[in-house]
């Protein structure tokens, strides 16, 4: 949704009658100035309410007395009995333990809705009282877009300019690349780091773009629902793969193009959902999926959805869903899915149901761009409901690698660790590691690393060698369990490798 259909949508509430519009969303100052816009264009005299100031008429001097307290603002509100546009920012806590107060609103709602006029409340996790939701309408303020970060961009530094030299230093693709960097964040959050990045050195560098993705990680973790990735990994670190990696490459186009791909009746990627043998590459495949397409990785940390209090593990799972489709377009990665979801019955109260629900919903029918790579390993603690057809465009199963591409991974370990491939014996080191999954691989190399620097030698085959006959695979370990999943996947599921 772009900021003129939230226009139409509020101008057409407003002239439909709504007395009570609720706009999710913490930026009180620019909700304020969307509905500027709206009151000029329906001709509607605007008033705003803070702590500070209380009632005051937006585009006057001056406030009306005695408004500050949120009770007395709203007799204030029912005794002027204007038809008008009050907008009232932060009295979520007077929502919920006010009664006086929500009877109040509920009177000045009934007299508003005789005209062209109502009350407006701004803010974010409000939940309306019984008595309150079935009046109002519910607006959510997408995240600014690119011409608007743009803005911002231009209006900062012709203000700095005027105080002190700024040196500007970057190319059209480099602008680019910062306003891109910047998506998902709010104005005010957007201002504060790139006032911060100039006013460091006096200057606007590509070294700057550094800086906000670091400022960025910090906004998007300080709930520790979502953790930000940094794009490192493509999909040439992941050996084999050749049919996911195949998938991902016919909608890169979509990604990157959803203009004209809208033209053909595309629409962007819902996601992929990753089931295999432990340590077989899934959650190298979630963070190279964020790389070749250019979008940000999220990690939802499932880990601490789940709060003590009653409520509080339904918003924070919101508070999640709310923050990835700010950020998009996005990759939100979702490992070890079963863990999250496991819990069920009525062990927790049926906590675990109800955000299963939330979900499953939110899959469905979610509009915001965001490309979901979720990973398993344990069919049989799965919902079933994650199974059907529509959660996700598809379902992979990752299997062990074969020995061309144990070989390759052995290859891409020793590169990557500054050691020339040429010198090992690749083929028969694959052909050693008949059940070794890649993390399996990886860790014979850091193994025998480990043995040749205590030696202060270089590493050889042979100690490559020994260190695979000193390990036992998780496909040996644990044989009943794996065959189960691999003779599951075959009817079940479209094979990555």
């Amino acid at each position: 949704m772009q900021p003129q259909d939230v226009l139409r949508d509020l101008e057409l509430l407003f002239q439909s009658r709504y007395g009570l519009i609720q706009i999710d969303t913490n930026e009180a100052d620019r909700a304020l100035s969307l509905l500027q816009h709206v009151a000029d264009r329906i001709s509607t005299p605007l008033f705003t309410w803070s702590r500070i100031d209380g009632i005051r008429r937006v585009g006057f001097d001056g406030s009306v007395f005695q408004t500050k307290e949120a009770r007395k603002a709203m007799a204030h509100v029912n005794a002027a009995n204007i038809p008008a546009i009050y907008h009232f920012h932060g009295v979520n806590k007077a929502l919920e333990s006010d009664d006086v107060f929500r009877a109040q609103v509920k009177a000045a709602v009934k007299k508003l809705e005789a005209g062209v006029g109502a009350i407006v409340l701004t803010g974010s996790d409000m939940n309306l009282p019984p008595e309150l939701d079935p009046m109002a309408a519910t607006v959510v303020l997408p995240s600014p877009g690119e011409e608007e970060y743009r803005s911002l961009l231009s209006n900062l530094l012709r203000d700095l300019s005027h105080r002190q030299y700024v040196e500007v230093n970057l190319s059209k693709e480099e602008t680019a690349g910062l306003l891109k960097h910047l998506s998902g964040l709010t104005l005010m959050e957007a201002e504060k780091i790139l006032t911060k990045a100039i006013i460091e050195d006096h200057r606007l560098t590509p070294e700057d773009i550094q800086h906000v993705i670091k400022a960025k990680k910090s906004v998007v973790e300080r709930e520790g629902l979502l953790e930000y990735y940094p794009i490192e990994q493509t999909l040439a670190d992941v050996a084999d793969l050749k049919s996911l990696k195949e998938w991902l490459a016919k909608r890169k186009n979509v990604v990157a193009n959803p203009v004209k791909a809208g033209e053909y009746g595309l629409t962007f990627p819902r996601g992929v959902l990753l089931l295999g043998v432990p340590g077989c590459g899934k959650s190298l495949c979630a963070k190279a999926v964020s790389s070749e397409w250019g979008l940000p990785l999220l990690k939802f940390d499932t880990s601490n959805l789940y709060n003590k209090y009653i409520g509080e593990s339904e918003k924070n799972f919101k508070r999640a869903i709310r923050a990835a489709e700010r950020m998009s377009p996005v990759v939100l990665w979702i490992d070890e899915l079963e863990k999250a979801f496991a819990v069920g019955g009525t062990e927790d109260g049926g906590v675990s149901q109800r955000i299963l629900g939330s979900f499953l919903s939110w899959m469905q029918d979610r509009s915001g761009e965001v490309f979901i790579v979720a990973t398993a390993n344990e069919i049989d603690r799965l919902p079933p409901e994650f199974l059907r057809k529509g959660r996700f465009d598809e379902i992979f199963f990752v299997d062990l690698p074969d020995q061309d591409t144990r070989r390759e991974i052995f290859r891409i370990h020793l590169a990557a660790r500054g050691l020339d491939p040429q010198r090992f014996d690749l083929d028969g080191l694959s052909a050693l590691t008949g059940d070794f999954t890649g993390s399996e691989i990886e860790e014979v190399v850091v193994s025998g690393l480990y043995t040749v620097f205590s030696a202060d030698r270089q590493l050889t085959t042979e100690d490559l060698e020994r260190e695979i006959s000193r390990t036992i695979p998780l496909a040996v370990t644990m044989a009943e369990k794996v065959g189960a999943l691999r003779t599951w996947a075959q009817s079940r599921t479209v094979p990555a490798n």
